[in-house]
């Protein structure tokens, strides 16, 4: 069972920037796509990025397109969320995945193994 851990939360002011990290305990995901989704109060969750097991191939949401860069040191174990010119609607708990295949894709059903979340805020 692959033991996923987010990091890297907090509140931030619009237009300023974090950096989210997923460490995977037992070193099992290396071969996997991982994948980054979110979810706000009252909506659904929200794919936002996934990256192949090798970091060779990245897949974007339009909304967070340029703005977010997925990347893996797979070494360490970690994959990593960079999040640039945050706004208030980027507001959200997000959550790292392991997916079942080492090429990831957007839908939520192909991962398997997910995180508790690390709370994200963007006061405007």
């Amino acid at each position: 069972q692959v033991q996923l851990r987010e990091s890297g939360g907090g509140l931030v002011q619009a237009g300023g920037s974090l950096k989210l990290a997923c460490v995977d305990s037992r070193r099992t995901f290396r071969n996997n796509a991982v994948g980054w989704f979110r979810q706000a109060p009252g909506k659904e969750r929200e794919f936002l990025a996934t990256i192949s097991w090798n970091g060779g191939s990245t897949l974007y949401a339009d909304s967070v397109k340029g703005r977010f860069t997925v990347s893996r040191d797979r070494i360490k174990n970690t994959v990593f969320l960079q999040m640039e010119s945050l706004k208030p609607e980027d507001t959200a708990l997000y959550f790292c995945a392991s997916s079942r295949r080492p090429i990831g894709s957007m839908r939520g059903s192909d991962y398997n193994n997910w995180g508790q979340g690390t709370q994200v805020t963007v006061s405007s």
